[in-house]
């Protein structure tokens, strides 16, 4: 029996709603919603004495229960098929002797103004805005402009709807142009996937007196676990929190019945704020045999952390996932803009919403562990925060490392998951002798200096391996001497200072184009300058440049400026497949200028993120095409890849002379009470260098 009209234009078709339903007989046909989901919401916005009017009605059990629950007897429902408004009759008749059924055309009501309190309309506007042709927009206009005659001001409009994007979108522009409160709940599920997966929506269009004039428009957004509603800005923005709560569910329904072959990446939003809370991972291990103990645990991520390697990257999460021995392994990471109440919190706040994201074939009511490093959600302190016309939003955090270490760390909030600049911190360390603090002492004044920098620890591994590389200045002997280092990209200056200390007789010249950064290292990194250290605030290209000129307009036989040059500058242009360093600093005529600042025995040391495959070869080309020697350091489970640039190849030696080189150099750079760290194995760190 073929129900479906042949078009969505006969949806609004008299004579096919008398075939449909004839053809149904008595079974009530709901659209969506069944009465229990929706009478939490009904029940806000319908009082017992209020005058209701069901347009669209069909045969909908939907005022039947409402008279039957004692939540509104006044109820009038209307409806295009005469045989539908015919069999409602029979079948409610002197049952409820309150409750009227009118054949009538809810385009043109005979009802006089202001005449109802509430007007509800279950499916009926999505089943008349099936498009957006002129037609159909023009008949909705007559729709809403009807249920805005018939209603008193303060009553209200309650739609049900999949809010489709057009319709929700339609609905909202009317009614909120119209001077309306526009308030969209989203109707808690029943919990049948089975029966329905997409979410329903109930939206509340309140009527006000028009005010003239540009009148703030009020659009608020309700979700299913809340009662508190959610103001936004704008049409567009009321549609895409919609939208994202619509896709939420299609990604339920799917993770509930099949595994995921690709990791699936999703925010839990602060309901207060709206900004991320809890970003969440799906990662499925299909090597893992499934019992009933190992298929789905949650994994916190202790904070400050979520940008290591084993947490922030697929290849890691899959092995934490692999290695915890767990079918499907969600993993939480936790924003810094948030407060968290210990593992105990989080394990509540979480509960219900992680296990929509479950697995096909769990137990009912299987205990789900939550997992963690050290069993806590590790510390995060925010010491500064600013806006910087050039890099934008940006954090300085100190973090707990694995173990005792303490981090601190520049964050740009524009590429949150990328640490920018780490540097460890000193543990302070108590005077001989000096007694322990009384615990009514007042505490440290938060104006006091920051805990104190460790200059010696390089975090970074891609720093050690530029440090490692200038092993190749100099002739047969690798020792620092008197070397003159251009370092572009300050960052939070660990490098720069790195060198600056160890090589004790070098000259550190350093190119930031951004001046915020000078005051973050400075204030925040223990970074200074003196004679053989200055900052010089500009565009590395122009700097570069300049210095070009410069070179080129003295005598063939005066020397270059530079030993070794090295670029760690971060790219703002987040659409490009290269996030270190810009585009424009590998083009070949930038890199012509780069070679004339360079000595001829010198080193160019460039710190190259390409996640681009096809543009890293381009680069590689373009290098090759100015520094005939190329050696090449990728970093470990990074993206970073470290490159080595000279000018002649009578300068190309083989590894075994650049192990020879860098362990001398290690034993240039490790004198009598200067700090140094074992994870500096120079010579360790140019095993993997390969020649281009």
């Amino acid at each position: 029996m073929e129900l479906l009209p042949r078009s969505p234009g006969e949806f609004g078709s008299s004579r096919y709603w008398d075939r449909f339903f004839r053809q149904r007989g008595q079974r009530p046909f709901e659209w969506y919603g069944a009465f229990p989901e929706l009478c939490p919401v009904l029940h806000k916005y319908v009082r017992p004495r209020d005058k209701v009017l069901v347009v669209g009605c069909g045969n909908s059990e939907l005022s039947e229960q409402m008279y039957d629950m004692g939540m509104c007897e006044d109820i009038v429902n209307i409806d295009i098929s005469d045989a539908v408004i015919r069999q409602m009759q029979e079948r409610s008749g002197s049952k409820r002797p309150k409750m009227s059924y009118l054949l009538m055309d809810m385009l043109q009501m005979d009802f006089p103004d202001a005449h109802f309190q509430v007007v509800l309309d279950k499916g009926t506007l999505d089943a008349v805005l099936t498009d957006e042709e002129e037609a159909t927009l023009a008949k909705v206009d007559k729709m809403f402009a009807e249920i805005s005659r018939v209603l008193q001001v303060g009553g209200r409009y309650l739609c049900v709807s999949l809010a489709q994007a057009h319709v929700l979108k339609k609905a909202v522009e009317y009614f909120s142009q119209e001077g309306w409160v526009v308030r969209v709940h989203q109707v808690a599920s029943s919990g049948d996937k089975q029966q329905f997966v997409l979410p329903i929506f109930v939206y509340v269009m309140t009527k006000f007196r028009k005010i003239p004039g540009s009148a703030p428009q009020i659009l608020e957004i309700c979700p299913e676990e809340q009662d508190k509603p959610m103001r936004v800005e704008s049409a567009e923005r009321l549609v895409a929190a919609v939208k994202d709560r619509q896709h939420y569910a299609l990604l339920c329904s799917q993770l509930s019945k099949t595994p995921c072959r690709e990791q699936v990446s999703l925010d839990l939003c602060d309901k207060e704020s709206g900004r991320p809370r809890y970003t969440l991972h799906v990662v499925d291990s299909p090597s893992v045999k499934p019992s009933r103990d190992n298929r789905f645990a949650i994994f916190i991520i202790p904070q400050g952390r979520e940008t290591e390697w084993l947490f922030g990257t697929e290849e890691g999460r899959r092995q934490l996932a692999a290695s915890a021995g767990f079918g499907r392994l969600v993993t939480v990471a936790l924003h810094r803009e948030q407060h968290y109440e210990g593992m105990a919190g989080i394990q509540a706040e979480l509960s219900g919403k992680v296990m929509e994201l479950a697995p096909p074939g769990l137990p009912a009511r299987q205990q789900v562990p939550f997992l963690s490093v050290g069993g806590d959600i590790g510390v995060r302190m925010v010491q500064h925060c600013d806006t910087s016309p050039l890099s934008g939003e940006y954090v300085v955090e100190d973090v707990k490392g694995d173990g005792t270490s303490y981090f601190r760390r520049l964050i740009f909030l524009s590429n949150r998951n990328v640490v920018q600049s780490e540097a460890r911190l000193l543990a302070p360390v108590p005077l001989s002798g000096q007694k322990k603090r009384r615990k009514d002492k007042k505490k440290a004044s938060p104006t006091e200096p920051p805990t104190a920098i460790d200059k010696s620890y390089l975090c970074c591994e891609h720093h050690k391996a530029m440090v490692a590389g200038l092993c190749l200045l100099g002739g047969p002997d690798p020792l620092p001497g008197d070397e003159a280092v251009l370092v572009v990209g300050l960052g939070g200056g660990s490098l720069p200072l790195f060198i600056h200390d160890y090589f004790s007789q070098a000259y550190v010249a350093v190119v930031e184009i951004d001046p915020s950064m000078l005051e973050v290292a400075t204030r925040w990194f223990g970074f200074s300058q003196g004679d053989r250290m200055r900052v010089h605030i500009s565009d590395g290209l122009d700097y570069v440049a300049k210095l070009a000129a410069e070179v080129s307009a003295l005598p063939p036989a005066a020397p270059a400026q530079y030993d070794a040059i090295m670029f760690d500058v971060d790219s703002k242009d987040l659409t490009v497949g290269m996030s270190c360093p810009p585009p424009a600093f590998v083009e070949k005529p930038f890199l012509q200028k780069v070679k004339t600042i360079l000595k001829p025995e010198g080193v160019f040391v460039l710190n190259l993120v390409c996640r681009d495959a096809r543009l890293k070869e381009s680069v590689l080309a373009t290098l090759r095409e100015v520094f005939p020697l190329l050696y090449t350091r990728r970093i470990e489970g990074e993206v970073n890849e470290i490159l080595f640039c000279q000018l002649s190849p009578e300068c190309r030696r083989d590894l075994t002379e650049l192990g020879a080189r860098a362990q001398a150099l290690e034993e240039g750079l490790r004198q009598p009470g200067r700090p140094w760290d074992s994870s500096y194995a120079l010579a360790d760190m140019l095993q993997a260098v390969k020649i281009l």
